[in-house]
């Protein structure tokens, strides 16, 4: 495609327009919208992982002060098409009853399942209320372990259903039996990779209202996906698309569990169309963390062939993936997982069995990076072991199994789950690697690792390559219209939620129309100001919202400069158009600006418009990419251990991105580092502990511990701008990217500055307990 720009604003270091309101505190996030007469609410959860509803006595909190409606699912029934909530990507073998109910339905299947909704005249009232309502349960066993769970003896997660194996797929390419009979050597490894949450610093949120006037039902809700959430609003309720308004007003991260529908927003879509009045209902902290949906756990049994130099001949093994109580995403998960074992690399032979199993807990969607951690994670630990076995230095045993920029395009024998053929289009894997050694100063280490152990201090080196599936479609909307007022105005089914994406659709569409970025108001994540669209995730939204605006500024551009030639009577190949205005080259002067060029182009009742160009300075774009982009990189880092304590302390990081074109290099780099803490919090701190039965053990921000300022080193980050052939615009995503190969960076460097001890790590997090235990299990390698 052609990549070529008009302007200059790209790749500009830009401050986000959307910084001075988020900063002095003007930004309306969803608790911030204040209506008139807006009742609050409460739900009442399950306290049990697993048990049958027997009754359910609501009297007495009727009675409670300050109460205007109880709801149960069977208040709701009668309003409702179905009870349970429509899978966002479903699977033809997914059991029917996958998805959760808008409220419990007969049994319960993980603890902070919604029960009741309390409605009152404020939260405080609300959650009295329920304290009042008497449930009677019937505990019924359960089951917290997904290995456990796929035992013929287990418990079921579901009374009704006759297994815990909600999904079983085989992700394969190539003879492994083949390679694996003919190879030198062959390694096992058997890895977990913990369950955690997405912590965003705004838990979720609904604010709904019925306006009877308009017959318009308009939810406010803190959503990645504003548009797909109106459609799963209309279909559960009956409405016709028009009768209802979906915003997603600022939102305090999303980081992927915002990205699905969830029963609470249902319930109180349906709540305030029953009460005639507004409902609010705004999660708390401990409800985030058993109520909004979770990532992983994930056991990886797998094998690595390879020749006698130590290059890759087949990879193969087991997934098993805790689904939770319930599923919203079907196989996306696993499969992204799956899918990115084989990487960057030169990998010839492959096959994974992967079974999703149901277990008593609380659902499992995406959190930043949706599987692409866990399959880098499992292919850098085989790498690793390859290394460590053949005595091969792990940078090296990288380097001859990286894919070379002469095979670029590379297409794997892999598809994504899109159907499209995995194929990187561009990228220098093998330069990236050497760039960050080079920046982390990798030749100098072993003396540094030397001299620290000579005085009792314990240095490791770690490092990952990695790619990353950016910009799924199908496509994204986007509508550029000029008034004639001159104002312009972006609209778009893309949702902000704190990454940039307004200042980067406002730098590509003043990129093309030759204005600044100021100068043009963005409007994303509302359902009136575009009627298609699909939101944020997968780090899509540069590559297919980006697009779609260059395409659609750059069609306004050509009109605007043809209406231009017919006012200015000149020809158009000799206008430009420059700061807002359609000027002849070398005459400035003779010149009309965009507002007066929209102006002639609104119409005039009973005069034609000029030249019989059509009405309105507008145009709509939906980009529709063909297959992924990916953009990818590599990380390094250097880490010291405390044997004592089990504190690690990273030293240096290094990360090297290739995102293709950067729009806004200042938004990237906060993009990058923001991937990479999160990807620290993974590896070191962030685990969601539960007990057998699948009573949630960590329930607050004391339990479930967050990297904080003192965890984080001052970051080096560098990038090779490789531009993608499969938009206009040659990007790729960047949002996910910096997260996924952290954990297997850190994991590599804790484990290498323990090599005295021959301590081997197959986890993550690694915490300071389990690094001490280790330690004081392992025989010193003298």
């Amino acid at each position: 495609m052609d990549t070529k720009f008009i302007g200059d604003v790209l790749g500009q270091r830009i401050v986000r327009t959307e910084d001075e309101s988020l900063l002095t505190g003007k930004s309306k996030f969803v608790d911030d919208i204040i209506l008139q007469n807006t009742v609050h609410s409460h739900f009442l959860r399950s306290p049990h992982p697993h048990a049958r509803v027997i009754s359910i006595d609501t009297a007495a909190a009727r009675k409670s002060t300050g109460v205007v409606g109880i709801f149960t699912l069977d208040d709701f029934r009668e309003y409702l098409t179905a009870i349970r909530v429509p899978l966002g990507m479903p699977d033809p073998d997914q059991l029917p009853n996958s998805s959760p109910c808008v409220l419990a339905d007969q049994e319960v299947c993980h603890v902070g399942e919604p029960v009741v909704l309390v409605v009152a005249e404020n939260r405080y009232e609300a959650e009295d209320a329920a304290s009042l309502i008497q449930i009677e349960y019937e505990l019924l066993p359960s089951v917290s372990d997904c290995r456990t769970a796929l035992k013929p003896e287990a418990p079921f997660v579901h009374s009704g259903n006759k297994s815990n194996l909600s999904l079983e797929r085989v992700v394969s390419f190539g003879d492994c039996d083949a390679a694996f009979l003919g190879a030198t050597h062959i390694f096992r490894e058997k890895l977990w990779q913990h369950k955690g949450s997405g912590q965003s610093i705004e838990t979720r949120g609904v604010l709904a209202s019925h306006d009877a006037v308009e017959g318009l039902l308009t939810l406010w809700t803190s959503s990645q996906v504003p548009h797909r959430v109106h459609a799963m609003i209309s279909g559960m309720l009956n409405l016709q698309e028009k009768e209802v308004r979906v915003i997603a007003p600022a939102v305090g991260g999303g980081f992927g569990p915002k990205f699905v529908l969830y029963p609470e927003e249902v319930s109180i879509a349906l709540a305030t169309q029953l009460l005639k009045r507004p409902v609010k209902w705004i999660e708390d902290r401990r409800e985030h963390f058993s109520a909004t949906v979770h990532e992983r756990d994930q056991f990886w049994d797998i094998e690595v062939a390879v020749d006698q130099d130590g290059c890759l001949l087949g990879v193969r093994g087991f997934l098993i993936h805790d689904q939770g109580a319930y599923s919203l995403v079907g196989t996306s998960l696993p499969y992204n997982a799956a899918s990115n074992v084989p990487g960057p690399y030169r990998l010839k032979n492959y096959t994974l069995n992967i079974q999703l199993a149901l277990t008593n807990k609380v659902c499992v969607s995406s959190v930043r990076g949706a599987g692409y951690p866990q399959g880098n994670f499992a292919m850098e630990r085989l790498l690793d072991r390859v290394a460590r076995e053949l005595k091969i230095g792990r940078e090296e045993i990288r380097r001859r199994n990286l894919i070379s920029v002469k095979e670029m395009p590379y297409t794997s024998r892999l598809k994504s789950r899109d159907g499209e053929a995995i194929t990187y289009d561009s990228g220098d894997f093998l330069a990236d690697l050497n760039q960050a050694l080079e920046v982390a100063k990798f030749s100098e280490f072993t003396k540094r690792q030397n001299r620290a152990l000579s005085n009792g201090r314990y240095l490791g080196f770690g490092l990952a390559n990695y790619v990353k599936g950016t910009g799924r479609g199908p496509f994204e909307s986007a509508v550029v219209r000029i008034g004639p007022s001159g104002n312009i105005t972006v609209f778009t089914g893309a949702a902000e939620q704190g990454q940039g994406i307004k200042m980067s659709l406002a730098q590509i569409c003043a990129d093309a129309l030759g204005v600044l970025p100021r100068d043009i108001s963005v409007v994303a994540g509302d359902t009136a100001g575009v009627p298609i669209g699909l939101g944020t995730f997968a780090s899509r939204q540069a590559v297919t919202a980006g697009s779609s605006v260059h395409l659609a500024a750059n069609e306004i551009r050509q009109k605007a400069l043809n209406v231009g030639a017919f006012l200015l009577e000149a020809a158009e190949s000799d206008l430009e158009l420059v700061g807002g205005v359609v000027r002849v080259k070398g005459v400035p002067e003779l010149s009309v600006s965009l507002g007066k060029i929209a102006h002639a182009v609104a119409g005039t009742p009973g005069f034609a418009l000029p030249g019989d160009i059509k009405p309105g300075l507008d145009a709509s774009s939906n980009f529709m990419p063909k297959g992924l982009a990916y953009c990818s990189g590599a990380q390094a880092a250097e880490v010291e251990v405390d044997i004592e304590t089990g504190d690690v302390t990273i030293l240096n990081y290094v990360a090297v991105q290739d995102s293709g074109r950067l729009i806004n290099p200042l938004i990237v780099d906060g993009q990058v580092a923001g991937g990479i803490t999160h990807g620290i919090g993974n590896a070191l701190f962030e685990r969601l502990y539960h007990d057998e039965t699948g009573q949630p053990l960590t329930t607050t921000l004391a339990e479930y511990l967050l990297p904080t300022a003192p965890h984080i080193p001052s970051l080096k980050i560098k990038y090779s701008e490789t531009l993608c052939t499969k938009n206009p615009i040659g990007v790729k995503g960047i949002g996910e990217g910096g997260t996924v190969p952290v954990p297997a960076v850190i994991i590599s460097a804790v484990e290498n500055a323990l090599a005295p001890f021959g301590v081997v790590i197959d986890q993550t997090p690694i915490d300071p307990s389990k690094i001490v235990d280790l330690v004081r299990q392992s025989v010193p390698i003298s």
